[in-house]
């Protein structure tokens, strides 16, 4: 039997990604301002966080693929989950290993994309996976990262690793992704990627 579309309360309609204004303590102009501002102001409300993600997702089509859900967002802090369907799935009945890498990446990649400066742009030049077990039932993505200051990047381009740690319901970990980012000042160079759209994206 097909499922009834979820509705959208009319307080959601017409939202964008684009917000006016900075989130609380970011500044205007930060590449994951308005990322930020809109994870602030959907969070708490009720299916606020469902809806941020498939936002997140229509920004960056792939990486929203396998429809993870952002449960926290703070500069250097991403925590999202992924539930084990069908459409993620491989042939050993276990969550495929892209599927996980581009978990990992995502998470990885929010955490530091809200966390740059103003006046900075990054771009994904790497990604390395470990897989420690087969990945089954509903599994939780923790990106951190830290993002140079203005200072640092004067001096030229700076390379940063995003990581993320993906566990199953049990706290067993089933994943490691490092992703490797170049970050630089954006004057003379084209607007910051989201994750999931780097060069080979």
């Amino acid at each position: 039997m097909p499922h009834a579309p979820r509705r959208t309360s009319r307080r959601y309609r017409g939202l964008s990604l684009k917000l006016e204004g900075a989130a609380d303590g970011h500044a205007v102009g930060a590449p994951g301002t308005a990322l930020l501002a809109s994870w602030q102001r959907l969070r708490d409300v009720p299916g606020g966080r469902w809806l941020f993600s498939r936002l997140v997702g229509r920004q960056a089509p792939y990486s929203g693929s396998i429809r993870a859900i952002v449960r926290e967002l703070a500069p250097g802090h991403a925590v999202l989950t992924l539930a084990d369907r069908r459409s993620v799935r491989n042939h050993l009945d276990s969550v495929h290993a892209v599927a996980l890498t581009n978990l990992g990446e995502l998470a990885s990649g929010l955490a530091l994309l809200v966390d740059l400066p103003a006046g900075s742009q990054g771009i994904v030049t790497g990604i390395e996976v470990e897989f420690a077990k087969k990945a089954r039932g509903l599994l939780t993505a923790t990106g951190e990262a830290s993002a140079p200051g203005l200072a640092e990047l004067s001096a030229g381009e700076v390379e940063r690793i995003a990581r993320a740690e993906i566990e199953d319901s049990e706290h067993d970990k089933v994943a490691g992704v490092r992703v490797r980012w170049r970050i630089r000042r954006k004057d003379d160079h084209p607007a910051v990627t989201l994750p999931g759209d780097g060069p080979s994206g």
